[in-house]
């Protein structure tokens, strides 16, 4: 009995002291994205003291003005603050509201039996994820331009008499730039439910199609719920970085026909910053937008212990 136990002892102090190896080295693997997260992300925020002074640039921080919460205060007078605003939330609503689509793409690659058509469409639809906004602008201005290819095929067929602006369209511009951001998009957001669909139990395909359950039926009760808590987190993040529309996009695809109904408050930071020199406003206008996404995170976080029993940080 006690050759037993200490037999026990000994190869329970093995593996503790494996588990420690491991664990040093998953921690030493780590270590250098750590060192980029906190060189990126964290010691940028010592800029946020640039917010509280009247900062003109080629003067030393430490013989400019200190005002305060000045800036913090312009920004309720700001005129610019409203429009920009709305135009963050709408944006960012339209990509909430679209955010299905993925989920349901994933669900109709995974119903494809053919191996190697379910290949082409995966690679097809993640493909556009890994093209720049740059490019992207390319191909849409040499497609929807007034003297672009879309244009030149309605001519031709005489669909059409007068070009479609479609770039230029004041009042589609939210929709168009949601369609673009949808279709670079699509393919990238289906891994994460594709994944998901994988790690389902097989069985309980199995059961059901023994029961009579069709396709349709599976997946209304098998492959939507297994799903749905993927979906939901991935929901409650979307909503904490509500004000973070996006930037890239915003900017290659502004022009003076719909610069004013694009303009984000990322993009908005950026001209106030870089384009007119007014360091220590866009400072207080980005503190003011991380500000609001830590709140709506930690908001996102109550309800999804409140509805689920689970947090997602």
């Amino acid at each position: 009995m006690e050759i037993t136990y200490a037999a026990k002892k000994q190869k329970s102090a093995k593996k503790s002291k494996l588990f420690r190896k491991d664990g040093i080295k998953l921690l030493l693997m780590a270590l250098p994205f750590v060192a980029i997260a906190f060189a990126f992300s964290y010691v940028p925020l010592f800029g946020w003291i640039y917010a509280f002074f009247d900062y003109r640039p080629g003067i030393p921080l430490s013989r400019s003005e200190f005002i305060g919460l000045e800036n913090f205060a312009a920004m309720l007078t700001d005129p610019r603050m409203g429009p920009v605003l709305i135009n963050t939330l709408a944006l960012s609503l339209l990509s909430i509201a679209t955010a299905p689509i993925p989920m349901l793409f994933a669900i109709m690659v995974s119903e494809v039996k053919n191996e190697w058509f379910k290949r082409i469409v995966q690679t097809t639809s993640t493909l556009p994820h890994y093209i720049s906004w740059i490019i992207v602008y390319s191909l849409a201005f040499s497609m929807f331009s007034t003297e672009g290819a879309v244009n030149g095929i309605l001519f031709k067929l005489g669909l059409s008499d007068t070009p479609v602006n479609v770039l230029g369209n004041y009042e589609r511009v939210w929709t168009v730039q949601t369609l673009l951001l949808l279709w670079k998009g699509v393919g990238w957001s289906a891994i994460i439910y594709l994944a998901a669909i994988v790690s389902i139990d097989s069985e309980q395909y199995d059961a059901a199609r023994v029961d009579g359950a069709g396709r349709l039926r599976t997946i209304w009760h098998i492959t939507l719920p297994s799903i749905m808590p993927t979906f939901i987190v991935l929901l409650l993040l979307s909503i904490s970085n509500l004000l973070s529309a996006g930037f890239e996009q915003y900017l290659v695809f502004s022009n003076v026909m719909v610069a004013d109904r694009i303009e984000v408050l990322d993009l908005y930071v950026y001209r106030l910053g870089l384009v007119t020199g007014d360091y220590s406003y866009s400072t207080a206008v980005g503190i003011f937008k991380s500000v609001i996404s830590i709140i709506l995170l930690f908001s996102v976080n109550f309800m999804s212990k409140k509805i689920r029993g689970q947090g997602i940080v």
